[in-house]
Order: structure tokens, then C-alpha cells, then sequence
């Protein structure tokens, strides 16, 4: 009998246990989920690569995957398709087409093109500077790499053509679907101009394989990017899409506090090294080449519907008038 109530007050304090501490008390440990998140492999990166170098996605028990790919609008796909969770790139046509449909949804900000942040680069060929090419307004009559139709940098081009009131149909597009492919197409002047990352601008011109036109943010700044999820994703699993923007935020605040300011911080260094590291550059080439991150990781609302217009005016997208994209049960405004 006495045995019987030993067993019986185990038990109880077993359960208690269980209750008071989880799984542990079993002496199990929970699995962290795995989440990929498709990006490009440069500084615009850069709060993601500093989430993850300082663990941030692990105390929110996400085990990261980040997938690289070579351009943007292959991360739409692969995210609408399911192949990845989340992607984080700068808008496209192709972004914006699917998001139209109802199968994407923005659910926190990128990174942005400001003026005095230098980043995304217009440079000329060697070639066609020196056969007088020295400014944007020199650009109709040329060619201009890019990757494809409807990359960011096509948008930028276009925002250049309003400001200075040239035709963009008087520029030859030249899509090449790989930024690897743009580089070389300019450097070995069969392209005259290219739009650059800062990752790759600071190193191309640095070793004087192209020349400087101008900097997209001081020309034309905009939204370049932000962080989506498959709509299916957004509305079934807004526990972990939760636990990741937590993460994320405090990436973007390190990221900002690091590296947007005027002078550099004592967290600078280490910022700079974690960017270096990711991208494999040194951390002052880095240093040369940082978008602006709103640091509570807001997004410039207004501006991303401004270039949904741009691209259906382009007739690049068939959407509605309004669209539904930007999912407001996670995203911020920064007129908020």
C-alpha cells in the first residue's frame, strides 16, 4: 500500500513537472524550425547577416537557412512556389506581378535608397567614358546592363529618365539575368552602363574597371526592398513569421546603429566585420557600400504603392488598382 502511494505521489510530482517546465522536464529539447530565406549576397543584406552572426533567429528558436541567388526575381518565384519561406530582395516586376495576385505579402521593410548613403552605383564602361559618356543625361543613345526587365535598377533607371526628362525607350536594355554577367558585359565595354550593388561597386570602381556616373540614393531615392512570405505562409503559420521579424528588428536596429550614422559607433567594428564576413570583403571596402535601414524596420508605404504604379504603367503588371500586398498584421509604417 505504502508502495502505491510513493508511486502515486511520483507520478504527481512528474506531471507537475511537465507542466511547470515543458518538454525539458522530460529531459527532451525542443527542435528549433529550419526557415530559408532567399537573398543576394551583398551588404544590402545586411541586417539579415547581422541577425543571424549574433543570434538572433536562434533565441527566437529559428534555425536559419539563407539561400543565395544571382538576381531578384528568381526569389519571388521560389517563394510563391514554396521552394523557400521567406525572401528578402529589392522590388521587381516580377515581385510585384505575383504580389498582385494575391500570392505574395510584404511583411516587414528592407532597406532604402537615401541621399548621402551610398549604395546601388550608375557607372559607365571605361570605354564609353572616354568616348564622352560623364553623366545620367548622357544616357539616351546607350546601352545599360541589367539583369532583367523589371529589376530594381530598371525602376531607378526609369525614375532617372523622369528627373531628367529623357525617354526611356531612347535606352538600349540590355537584360542578362545574372549580375555576374552585367559586371562583365560593362567592364569589358560591350555594355556602355550598368546599375552596381555597393558590394560590387566599391570594388569595380576601386580597381578602376568602371567609371562613376552617380549613386541611386542621391539621385533617386526609393524603398529598394523589403521581407515577403508566401501569402499561404503569412496566414497559417503567423507564429514563426512573428518569431523571425523579432529577429529581424533587432538585426535592423545593431545594423543601423553600426553603421547608418555620421560617425561610426562602438559597435561599428563589429558590424563591419560580420558584413565583410557574409559578403567576403574586407570590412573597409564594406564600409563603402551600406543602404540605409530604418531602425525599427518600417516601411516607406507610400513608396512601394508609387512603384506598383510604375510598373503597371510599364505594363509589366495586370493587377488592381489597389492592391492587397502589403500585409498590415505585421508590416509598419514609417508615417506612423
Amino acid at each position: 500500500m505504502q508502495r502505491t502511494k510513493s508511486r502515486a505521489h511520483a507520478f504527481c510530482l512528474l506531471a507537475l513537472a511537465v507542466v511547470a517546465f515543458g518538454p525539458l522536464a522530460l529531459g527532451t529539447v525542443a527542435r528549433a524550425e529550419t526557415v530559408k530565406i532567399g537573398i543576394i549576397k551583398t551588404t544590402a543584406s545586411g541586417p539579415i547577416f547581422v541577425a543571424d552572426a549574433k543570434g538572433y533567429f536562434a533565441a527566437e528558436g529559428i534555425t536559419v537557412d539563407l539561400v543565395y541567388f544571382d538576381s531578384g526575381q528568381p526569389i519571388s518565384v521560389a517563394v510563391a512556389s514554396g521552394d523557400i519561406d521567406f525572401g528578402s530582395v529589392g522590388f521587381t516586376g516580377g515581385f510585384y506581378s505575383l504580389a498582385s495576385q494575391g500570392v505574395l505579402k510584404i511583411v516587414t521593410a528592407g532597406v532604402s535608397e537615401i541621399s548621402g548613403r551610398h549604395n546601388q552605383a550608375f557607372v559607365a564602361s571605361n570605354k564609353a567614358w572616354d568616348a564622352g559618356f560623364r553623366s545620367l543625361k548622357d544616357m539616351p543613345g546607350h546601352s545599360f546592363a541589367l539583369t532583367q526587365i523589371g529589376s530594381p535598377i530598371h525602376y531607378a533607371l526609369g525614375l532617372v529618365a523622369q528627373k531628367y526628362g529623357f525617354d526611356l525607350a531612347k535606352v538600349r536594355l540590355m537584360p542578362l539575368q545574372a549580375i555576374p554577367a552585367t559586371v562583365a558585359a560593362t567592364t569589358s565595354g560591350q555594355a556602355d552602363a550598368t546599375g552596381l550593388t555597393g558590394s560590387l561597386s566599391t570594388t569595380i570602381l576601386a580597381k578602376g574597371d568602371a567609371k562613376l556616373l552617380a549613386y541611386v540614393g542621391d539621385e533617386v531615392p526609393f524603398q529598394l526592398s523589403s521581407v515577403f512570405a508566401s501569402t499561404k505562409t503569412a496566414d497559417q503559420r503567423g507564429d514563426m513569421v512573428r518569431h523571425v521579424l523579432s529577429a529581424l528588428r533587432k538585426g535592423a536596429r545593431d545594423y543601423h546603429d553600426g553603421v547608418n550614422g555620421d560617425k561610426p559607433t562602438a559597435q561599428t567594428p563589429e558590424i563591419l566585420a560580420i558584413l565583410a564576413k557574409a559578403t567576403g570583403q574586407t570590412p573597409e571596402d564594406a564600409a563603402k557600400g551600406l543602404p540605409y535601414m530604418d531602425p525599427e524596420g518600417r516601411l516607406n508605404v507610400a513608396d512601394v504603392l508609387r512603384q506598383y504604379q510604375w510598373y503597371r504603367a510599364q505594363g509589366m503588371v495586370k493587377g488592381p488598382d489597389d492592391p492587397t500586398f502589403i500585409d498590415k498584421r505585421y508590416v509598419v509604417d514609417t508615417a506612423r
